[in-house]
């Protein structure tokens, strides 16, 4: 049986990156359950304990070393400044696992256009320390506000300017704001604590997970295509196959024909079977791939 202080401590981003997160870990072969009244999410490793935190918290507890790794934004990471090992970029074709853009943003008709026009004024957002480096890289003194949420609607009454997040426009168009600067785009983003990196074991769990949920990331956007063909359309099939690695061809029953296997971009599928089809190939089989382990 494996002690609670044994365990190595995840940190799982509660919110809108939660669901996603689940979603992931089920492709690296981890059922992660995650119950509306707990913050204690069950996997079925019992070298793992699950800590479900908000992302804006959690690099800061990965630093103190109460979590030994965790998932968060690169966002939040360069907001609280904290001194974790960032180990991997996250990004997946996903719902909230895309780029996220924070966006200075000002009111239509405004007469605030880029950023050496807010000094002196007030900027209301989230991300306060993002958003005063940023005015500092810039040589610009402003007001920076906290804002508790409806961060858009500020301007021109409670703010001059925003920066807030900003995923397709539509809330900014919605309020009638223009963007003045992109600030920062971010990823989600798998740290660790230094510590818990230095500890052989933990090292190790911390690798392993990391090499997984990758594996996944990876697998997303790929299939496996398989296929038959007749040895004299080989060089034809090879020349399409934009393959991730060199395609596999193995020696079949029939000596005239062959089978092709190749990993490719699923978003090729749809025109690369027809064109298979035309040189020869046949019995083509599509099959998802859930991990893909460089």
């Amino acid at each position: 049986m494996t002690r609670d202080d044994d365990r190595l401590r995840l940190g799982i981003p509660k919110g809108s990156l939660q669901e996603t997160t689940k979603k992931l870990f089920a492709l690296a072969g981890y059922n992660l359950q995650i119950s509306g009244r707990s913050y204690y999410p069950t996997i079925d490793d019992p070298d793992i304990q699950c800590i479900l935190i908000r992302p804006q918290e959690m690099a800061r507890y990965v630093e103190q070393g109460i979590l030994d790794c965790a998932i968060t934004g690169l966002d939040w990471l360069l907001e609280t400044g904290a001194d974790v090992a960032q180990l991997a970029d996250l990004k997946a074709p996903w719902p909230n696992y895309g780029v996220v853009r924070w966006v200075m943003a000002s009111k239509e008709g405004s007469p605030f256009n880029e950023v050496k026009d807010l000094a002196g004024k007030r900027i209301a957002t989230e991300a306060v320390g993002m958003t005063r480096r940023f005015l500092a890289e810039h040589g610009v003194e402003a007001k920076v506000e906290f804002s508790w949420g409806a961060t858009e609607v500020k301007p021109p009454t409670l703010a001059d300017a925003i920066v807030d997040v900003s995923e397709t426009g539509s809330s900014l168009r919605a309020n009638s704001l223009k963007i003045m600067h992109v600030v920062l785009e971010s990823t989600p983003r798998f740290i660790a604590n230094h510590a818990a990196f230095a500890n052989g074991w933990k090292k190790a769990k911390i690798s392993r997970l990391e090499m997984l949920l990758m594996g996944a990331i990876r697998a997303a956007t790929r299939v496996t295509l398989a296929m038959n063909v007749p040895c004299s359309g080989i060089d034809d099939v090879l020349a399409l196959l934009p393959a991730l690695s060199t395609p596999t061809v193995s020696t079949l029953a029939d000596q005239d024909w062959v089978a092709i296997s190749a990993v490719v971009e699923e978003k090729l599928v749809r025109d690369l079977i027809p064109q298979l089809h035309d040189v020869g190939a046949r019995g083509i089989i599509e099959m998802p791939i859930n991990k893909i382990i460089d």
